[in-house]
């Protein structure tokens, strides 16, 4: 197999450098009925590239061991079809418009070009801040890109509401994308030993491009015909064993029982490229296989990355807190979105919200742990102003209200309405069937719409502006 030996010349000549953990010495609230919590959020990792969702070929026997022993929620939906707006909403309850966040960082002239900031704020409401101040310890590992290293002035995580960090992606030096998994365990461990509870922000890097396969994962798929899904299901399954090694060190040190484990993905899966362009690099990571070996699936879904349709915005959801949420457990009926992370994880941890403060997001703790699946009191808004040729790419703007999504493209034409969950794969348009709900949906996007800022906060402007 003579290509598996570029892979052996793959390095990331970086620093492994972490920031120290700084816990405070007051005494933390009780931790009574609070659990941990770690987030593990996969970047282009599709709908589909699961094994207990049915995938082919791909091995991910530690996340369908998560699945079995938690709920799937596979209506679930990200704020964004790109990184940037995704991990915006995660951040902060609030949809990515609301910043001017509509595309992913690069650097300050292209940001000026889009009509972006160059990163986000800091003093804006933040998920990792609030639970810092309820009393958890708060790490953050893996991809940042809530700037880019090419804005070397931005802020550090540290001024996010990070005790400690390693990352990349980021201005400072960069974390090495593999050491995520065994900061993580540190961070854990020193945690556990302190009493405190902690809230783990686990943002690994497969599968996004540079694809970085290891050989001796490149060797368990060594029957696959095609060397893209050698290399693609050889990414997915180390970040499997990854993830596999955290939820181990959680059994060891007794954390499970009142850990909440969650996994998802930044969007959908990344659309692939031309087989004649092998190699890529990037800036943060280093040089890998470009998204020629991008071979991910939306299980069906319309659309992939960068787009507004659910193949670019529908991704993995699953939770696990054993003896709360349930086990083995599939719900496609709740509408729960990224922006209710926000109020959902405080209301858990106890976490109080600003009173001055209006997320997007609806505290879904209720249907979380199965107790309820009602229908949510607000509706879902996208945003992705870079259309395509129309086709999957297509839609600028997107709403869902109750089971209605419709989708619109520039000036809020053509438009498109799907049901859900009945027609998850958005494949029937009964928009002319229901001229009044579409008149309805068109009003909640232009009545949003009007909220949202005609340009960036200039304090999230680079110096180099």
């Amino acid at each position: 197999m003579p290509h598996f030996c570029i892979a052996h010349s793959l390095r990331l000549a970086l620093l492994g450098v972490v920031a120290p953990a700084t816990f405070a010495a007051t005494p933390a609230p009780t931790t009574a009925g609070r659990p941990n919590i770690v987030f593990i959020l996969a970047d282009d990792w599709g709908w589909g590239d699961l094994g207990s969702y049915g995938h082919a070929y791909l091995k991910t026997p530690y996340l369908d061991r998560l699945a079995a022993a938690g709920t799937d929620f596979r209506q679930f939906t990200v704020a964004g079809s790109v990184c940037s707006p995704s991990r915006t909403a995660l951040m902060t309850g609030q949809f990515p418009a609301r910043f001017s966040i509509h595309g992913h960082f690069a650097t300050v002239q292209s940001h000026v070009q889009r009509g972006m900031p160059d990163w986000l704020n800091p003093k804006a409401v933040l998920l990792p801040r609030l639970l810092q101040q309820a009393g958890y310890a708060t790490a953050h590992y893996g991809k940042w890109h809530l700037t880019n290293i090419m804005v070397p002035d931005a802020p550090l995580p540290s001024e996010y509401g990070y005790d400690t960090y390693g990352t990349y992606n980021c201005p400072g030096p960069q974390m090495p994308v593999h050491d995520d998994v065994k900061n993580s365990i540190a961070f854990i461990e020193k945690s556990h030993a302190a009493g405190k509870p902690f809230f783990l922000n686990l943002w690994i890097h497969e599968p996004h491009t540079p694809h970085y396969p290891k050989p001796e994962y490149l060797e368990k798929f060594a029957d696959l015909p095609d060397e893209a899904q050698r290399i693609y299901a050889a990414v997915i399954a180390h970040a499997d064993a990854r993830i596999g090694e955290l939820l181990a060190a959680l059994d060891r040190l007794g954390l499970a029982p009142n850990t909440l484990v969650m996994f998802s993905s930044d969007n959908g899966p990344e659309i692939t490229g031309p087989a004649d362009r092998r190699m890529g690099e990037d800036e943060s990571t280093g040089p890998g296989f470009s998204s020629w070996a991008s071979v991910g699936s939306t299980g069906g879904h319309r659309g992939r990355k960068r787009s507004l349709l659910q193949g670019g915005i529908g991704v993995p959801f699953i939770a696990r807190w054993p003896g709360k949420i349930a086990a083995n457990n599939v719900d496609d009926t709740t509408p729960l979105t990224a922006v209710d992370l926000l109020p959902t994880l405080c209301a858990l941890a106890g976490a109080p919200l600003p009173g001055s403060y209006a997320p997007d997001g609806v505290d879904q703790s209720e249907a979380l742990l199965g107790k309820s699946t009602s229908r949510r009191a607000k509706p879902i808004f996208w945003q992705w102003p870079t259309p395509g040729k129309p086709g999957d790419s297509w839609p600028t703007l997107a709403v869902r209200d109750g089971d209605g999504k419709l989708l619109a493209g520039k000036d809020t034409k053509p438009l498109e309405l799907f049901r859900f969950p009945q027609d998850r794969w958005e494949k029937t348009n009964v928009s002319e069937q229901n001229p009044a709900e579409v008149k309805r949906l068109q009003a909640l996007l232009a009545a949003w719409m009007a909220t949202l800022p005609r340009q960036p906060d200039p304090q999230c402007f680079s110096k180099t502006r």
